[in-house]
């Protein structure tokens, strides 16, 4: 009796094993979060069009209104001054599915005004983020 239950099971393992043969182990980029890395590509070439035609009158909220939310922002006070610091992504430096500020190029708005876009524009800020 127990060769004939070893036996059904040799033939249950071998079966299951059969049929694991064709599987096929997809990676196509996609990230625990729902996005591919072709979405982010997307997203990056989209950004770097909309900040590259944006006019030097620019609001804050026409931004915001065009291009959604920023990855990251920032807000300071300064002689008066309001600075609002927006963070889009624009390009990737590490394939890890996060996005980080080392990826996105900062919009810099002064009382609700864009004043530049860049690191350039963010160095003139009298104190840096």
């Amino acid at each position: 009796m127990k060769a004939i239950k070893g036996l059904a099971a040799a033939v249950a393992i071998l079966a299951a094993s059969a049929t694991l043969q064709g599987c096929i182990i997809v990676a196509d980029g996609e990230h625990g979060d729902g996005y591919s890395s072709s979405d982010f590509r997307k997203q990056e070439e989209q950004n770097r069009q909309m900040i590259s035609a944006l006019s030097d009158s620019a609001t804050l909220t026409d931004v915001r209104s065009r291009m959604g939310t920023p990855d990251f922002a920032n807000r300071t006070t300064l002689d008066g001054a309001r600075y609002d610091v927006l963070y889009y992504r624009t390009h990737r430096v590490e394939a890890d599915g996060n996005t980080s500020k080392d990826e996105c190029t900062p919009l810099v708005f002064k009382d609700s005004i864009l004043v530049g876009t860049g690191e350039l524009a963010l160095s003139r800020i009298p104190q840096s983020y």
